[in-house]
């Protein structure tokens, strides 16, 4: 089963926090943090459709510089999503730069920013380049089920954690996995084309067994177009399974409220990406940075039954130690220590 989202880290382990998450059949991804970009090309920072912050300390939020820069000038709407005052955090950073020219682009650039609370509310600025990025509206509205993004195929989830301030924590969800029978579809005399993400659009969107589905056939060497109902197409054609889950946590202490809320987000993650900023024998330490340790992260994973583990974030202070982090990451999360 191919899956359709493909995470990386956008720095090394040791770098600033970030994870960049691609989608197979399209060219859109998604980015979990947002400091240095400069190891990401820009051909991959224009696929970004979304960005996720889990707080402003500057080795998070660094890089919305490098990523305004690549994308102005071109006709692109990018959606942020932040903690507590990020709208005006976004809005500073905008103030900064002068821009009396940009009525003369081209294509206008628009930032739809959101900043979310505890509470359950949160708010909605739009920035638009045309407009010299000024605030033009401030929408209120409640947060359901902690669910940030909802599409068709996949949702993105929440939840605050405590790192002296307020951080986000996030899961990204795909609802359903879809997948082509190709030997099925030539036994029907069926073609691949576009027809199919139709055909998965309609599963996905819940619609009846009876909907007719406009399929690209081939009948003795003959293209055609055939009409089938979708029932048909879903029991002879595809395979529907539980979708790909990653979550990513980072920048949060470790006590029992934190470990409650990030077992429940990353439950039965098939990749979790999580910090592993210090050893255990360092807990005093991570526990005044309000970070966790290795040991900490790997009994977190464990305890959500991650099926695989991203650590990053580590501390410079472990430069060329990382095999110790490990290490201890995975005995925790195997249950041997």
């Amino acid at each position: 089963m191919r899956p359709i989202f493909h995470p990386q880290l956008v720095n090394d382990r040791f770098g600033d926090p970030g994870l960049y998450i691609e989608f197979l059949f399209e060219k859109r991804a998604l980015l979990f943090d947002l400091g240095d970009l400069r190891a990401l090309a820009s051909r991959k920072i224009l696929r970004i459709s979304d960005v996720f912050v889990s707080h402003a300390h500057m080795d998070h939020f660094v890089g919305f510089d490098q990523l305004l820069r690549i994308c102005l000038g071109r006709e692109k709407r990018l959606r942020l999503y932040g903690p507590p005052g990020f709208i005006e955090q976004v809005e500073h950073k905008l103030k900064a730069y002068t821009w009396n020219l940009v009525h003369n682009y081209p294509a206008d650039l628009s930032l739809e920013v959101t900043e979310l609370r505890p509470d359950g509310t949160a708010r909605r600025s739009v920035f638009h380049c045309r407009q010299a990025f000024r605030r033009e509206t401030d929408e209120g509205f409640l947060i359901s089920g902690h669910v940030l993004l909802d599409e068709a195929a996949f949702r993105v989830r929440t939840v605050f954690l405590d790192h002296k301030i307020p951080c986000l924590a996030f899961a990204l969800e795909e609802k359903l996995h879809i997948n082509v029978w190709k030997n099925r579809l030539a036994e029907m005399q069926l073609a691949t084309g576009p027809w199919l993400q139709a055909l998965k659009k309609a599963v996905m969107s819940g619609a009846p067994d009876d909907t007719i589905i406009q399929a690209d056939a081939v009948e003795h060497g003959v293209p055609h177009e055939k009409q089938l109902p979708l029932g048909l197409l879903k029991e002879r054609i595809l395979r529907i399974v539980p979708g790909q889950k990653i979550t990513y946590v980072t920048d949060a202490v470790y006590h029992e409220q934190n470990a409650k809320k990030i077992v429940a987000l990353a439950q039965d993650s098939d990749i979790l990406a999580i910090e592993t900023t210090f050893l255990e024998e360092d807990a005093e330490r991570a526990m005044e940075k309000y970070h966790l340790t290795a040991r900490q992260a790997g009994m977190l994973a464990r305890a959500a039954h991650a099926k695989k583990i991203i650590p990053f974030h580590f501390s410079p202070k472990y430069a060329g130690e990382e095999l110790r982090l490990r290490e201890e990451l995975h005995d925790a999360y195997t249950g041997n220590r």
